[in-house]
């Protein structure tokens, strides 16, 4: 199990940099924890799943999530809790660590 923590910097170029560190080209991100202070979610129209609906949020938030790591592209899709108590889910483009930290607990299935 690889952890890669990510304090001050965008999550996905985080993750990619440190698992190409590590060696992990392929892998699960098993579980994903932290906060984020901005992030982008995308989602799919009701009419056509084979296009996105990409949403910039410029707020603060708690998130989990789980992905995977395929050819060293990481992949995540997340729920990103936000003031209100509601909950913002998707695939996640971009998310700016700054205030809190995030943890991604990677199994590598890199042979």
């Amino acid at each position: 199990m690889h952890v890669f923590e990510v304090k001050n910097a965008e999550l996905i170029e985080s993750i990619t940099e440190q698992a190409k560190t590590a060696g992990v080209t392929d892998g699960a991100i098993v579980s994903l924890i932290g906060a984020a202070d901005s992030f982008t979610v995308s989602t799919m129209p009701a009419g056509d799943p084979s296009a996105d609906i990409v949403t910039g949020y410029d707020r603060p938030a708690e998130m989990h999530g789980t992905g995977e790591i395929v050819g060293g592209v990481v992949h995540i899709h997340a729920t990103m809790a936000v003031e209100g108590d509601r909950g913002v889910a998707g695939h996640l483009h971009r998310a700016k660590i700054g205030a809190w930290f995030a943890r991604a607990y990677v199994l590598s299935t890199t042979v």
